[in-house]
């Protein structure tokens, strides 16, 4: 009796020890609130419907406002669970999985575009499904390294050096924000950026820069001397051999070998802390090349031609490279934040067509009391469209917040945000010439 109580108590230590060596974490953002919008924007389309004459162009005015209660305006609600495993010698296991969530719905309207799959209006209380999912190893002393869909390097080090905290309100000129929220956020024009570009899992949308990409290999050091890099790389390539039918005489050509989902992304950081001083810089660049999609026959079907894109589009073969350059500096009283992006993107097929965007973006943050906190940021952008010479649109944005703790999980917010874009000519897919508009929202945000 004595050596089995003996053999439990043995195990059962054992056990703990095992257990106490790995853990498992469960984090996460609920916030909601009330949320409005204003938007108005003046666009060229055809002018049949307003003329009579399909060849005409017409200037049609828009103008919506929308109220209602919300969510993730301050911050993207989310759960997400990261574990770690130690294997010993300063050698553990990392995880990380992130999912993201739509409190204000009920249903959620899968798409193939959008990477997600199940049916369409599938009661669930999850939006973007997969934030973030990673597993790598952590060499204590040295580093991470980890595969899966993780943040890109410029995000990492534009998130923390924000002063609004990368809300999701209109008027950030330097990260690429899209409130959803009852009856519709919209900040349609107000980060101007010609011409999707999201290739296959590489999740390049418009906007500032692109926030994540799977089939990712992060490599980020520990902290030396107050300095620590990153180095990113994506993958997701196939090669195939195509064949097929000319559109008049259905005779079989033949398109050759070539890449039906090449596409790659790479990039690297820099964080360099310096007593109050922090400066970062992030370079990345993602690439799609796809020659044998890119042919495209002609209307006689008798030859073959690369369809190097169209104003709108890059096609399937295009080059994306952005920067993104920071510093803040503590003064005590208040943190001051200037922030730098660039982004420029061109077909290589043809490289008349391409787009670029740059943005200017000062901020400040104040503690006023150890529950209360204020900020404020002005921004200053440009983008240009097409081609060069051709047009063009000036952006300026302004945010303007204040949070108060409850708790320290808990605070209530409320925050204003605007944009105005002029233009000299026709822009984006909608044709828009100039946009005005406004984000206002207060609610609660709980972290755990």
């Amino acid at each position: 009796m004595k050596k089995s109580l003996l053999a439990i108590a043995a195990m059962t230590a054992f056990a703990g020890a095992a257990q106490a060596q790995s853990s498992v974490t469960v984090y996460g953002i609920l916030d909601v609130g009330f949320v409005g919008s204003a938007y108005n924007g003046t666009s060229v389309a055809a002018g049949a419907a307003n003329t009579g004459n399909a060849d005409a162009k017409g200037s049609i005015s828009q103008k919506q406002t929308t109220a209602g209660f919300g969510q993730s305006a301050e911050s993207t609600s989310r759960i997400g669970f990261k574990g770690n495993e130690d294997l010993g010698g300063g050698l553990s296991a990392v995880f990380t999985m992130e999912l993201g969530l739509s409190p204000d719905s009920n249903s959620y309207a899968y798409t193939a575009a959008s990477g997600n799959t199940g049916a369409i209006g599938t009661p669930t209380a999850f939006g973007q499904i997969n934030r973030q999912t990673f597993v790598g190893l952590n060499k204590k002393g040295l580093g991470t390294a980890t595969i899966g869909t993780q943040y890109t390097p410029l995000f990492d080090v534009q998130s923390i050096t924000d002063a609004a905290g990368n809300n999701n309100l209109i008027g950030n000129a330097v990260y690429s924000s899209s409130l959803q929220s009852t009856g519709g956020t919209f900040n349609n024009g107000l980060q101007p950026f010609a011409g999707t570009v999201d290739k296959q899992s590489l999740d390049a949308v418009s906007g500032a820069y692109t926030t994540r990409a799977s089939n990712a290999l992060k490599l980020q050091s520990d902290n030396f001397g107050g300095l620590q890099g990153q180095l990113y790389y994506a993958q997701v390539n196939q090669t195939a051999t195509q064949t097929g039918a000319n559109f008049a005489g259905g005779t079989t050509a033949s398109y050759g070998p070539g890449g039906v989902n090449n596409n790659t992304a790479f990039g690297a950081n820099a964080n360099y802390v310096w007593n109050k001083l922090q400066v970062v810089a992030a370079y990345q660049q993602l690439r799609s090349f796809n020659p044998a999609a890119s042919l495209a026959q002609t209307a006689a079907g008798s030859t073959s031609t690369l369809a190097g894109g169209t104003a709108d589009s890059f096609g399937n073969n295009m080059n994306d490279s952005q920067v993104y350059a920071a510093a803040t500096y503590d003064f005590g009283i208040l943190k001051a934040y200037g922030q730098y992006i660039t982004r420029k993107a061109f077909s290589t097929q043809d490289s008349t067509y391409g787009t670029s965007r740059s943005a200017y973006q000062l901020g400040v943050r104040s503690q006023l009391t150890p529950v209360i906190s204020v900020y404020a940021t002005y921004g200053l952008g440009k983008s240009s469209y097409y081609q060069a010479g051709t047009a063009y649109a000036n952006f300026r944005t302004t945010q303007l917040g204040t949070d108060y703790n409850l708790s320290k999980r808990t605070n209530l917010y409320v925050a204003y945000g605007s944009a105005n874009q002029s233009s000299n000519g026709t822009i984006g897919t909608g044709g828009v010439t100039g946009v005005s508009g406004m984000n206002y929202a207060a609610g609660i945000r709980h972290t755990f």
